[in-house]
């Protein structure tokens, strides 16, 4: 038997709104599931969404800590999130980047600067990194300068003067760079070699600190990048450049190539996150990172050091670390290099 069921005018408003309800519900659903982190997590669109931390090896106040301070503010305003220093000095500039490549998840909040000891110290200690396989390379952004710098009063005018007195007093002579490996270190071992000389290296964190105490007679000489406002101050003279030729700030400084020394320090640094790393993420922070290497502020901290922007996509940045690890590995087995 049928049974006619006629809906009371309580009973259609009950019903009226259990179907509002239903499709609120559903639409609540919907838009949860297009703001859930996991959903924007995969949408490039959605990164960053918070802060990025890039490490610095090395210590505040250096020339390196005032490009790459000027640098980060031009790209967090390409990424429109902050982008905070971390500054993790020590081995030679590689110990931030190690830990970075230890600890650190790919997801793009983590970078770190890479010095090119990265490449060289794998071959001279044993290190907890491998330079090829445990980064995800973005961007090579210039070129470090070095040069052999004394103070003003010091009684070496050229460096045939300070070779002369190193070989009339054998390890008399203290030198100071940014940690063993390094391409300062590797230059002036290299030099002594070939000169018949032994000097005493000391190592240290950074350039801020070579300063200080090279200013303090505790140093003698520096053999290491960032020196120009040092010289321009007229506190330290430069004996010789490292470079391929002469630089147009300082014309009158030789090179070291020039005096008869076949050494030539080239030090690209650049920027690199964990390995992993989604190459839609990478992609992004180049971009913002080769937009921000033509910020006037940028531009004007490299030129305070003699540095010129050295642009490789990440693309070419990652094929340039695999071959200077290889060559870095023939270079310091033919020199016979070993440190403890």
């Amino acid at each position: 038997m049928w049974t006619l069921r006629v809906k009371t005018p309580a009973a259609r408003q009950r019903s009226s709104f259990t179907r509002r309800a239903a499709l609120w519900a559903a639409g609540l659903a919907v838009a949860g599931g297009l703001s859930a982190p996991g959903a924007w997590a995969q949408t490039p669109e959605a990164y960053p969404s918070r802060p990025i931390t890039l490490i610095l090896p090395f210590p505040p106040g250096g020339a390196t800590d005032v490009q790459i301070r000027a640098l980060a503010q031009a790209a967090s305003r390409e990424l429109g999130q902050p982008i905070l220093i971390s500054n993790r000095p020590g081995v030679g500039g590689t110990l931030g980047p190690a830990g970075m490549a230890q600890t650190a998840a790919p997801d793009g909040y983590t970078v770190s600067l890479i010095a090119a000891t990265l490449f060289r110290l794998p071959h001279l200690m044993k290190v907890s990194f491998d330079p090829v396989a445990d980064f995800s390379y973005l961007i090579c952004l210039t070129g470090y300068t070095n040069g052999l710098v004394v103070r003003q009063d010091a009684p070496w005018k050229t460096v045939q003067d300070l070779l002369a007195d190193a070989r009339r007093q054998p390890g008399a002579i203290n030198y100071g760079s940014t940690g063993k490996g390094s391409g300062g270190h590797i230059a002036m071992e290299r030099l002594a070699r070939a000169a018949g000389v032994q000097f005493n290296f000391i190592p240290y964190k950074g350039m801020a600190e070579e300063t200080a105490a090279l200013l303090g007679g505790h140093l003698m000489v520096i053999s290491d990048p960032g020196w120009g406002a040092l010289a321009e101050s007229g506190k330290a003279r430069v004996l010789a450049t490292l470079g391929e030729s002469r630089l147009k700030r300082w014309p009158q400084v030789p090179t070291l190539r020039e005096l008869g020394h076949d050494i030539v320090v080239n030090s690209p640094i650049g920027l690199a996150g964990p390995k992993g790393m989604s190459p839609k993420v990478v992609q992004v922070l180049h971009d913002a990172f080769r937009k921000a290497m033509n910020d006037p502020g940028f531009v004007r901290a490299l030129e305070q050091n003699d540095q010129v922007p050295l642009y490789m996509s990440a693309e070419d940045y990652t094929r340039y670390a695999a071959e200077q690890t290889a060559r870095e590995k023939v270079f310091v087995q033919e020199l016979g290099l070993k440190l403890d």
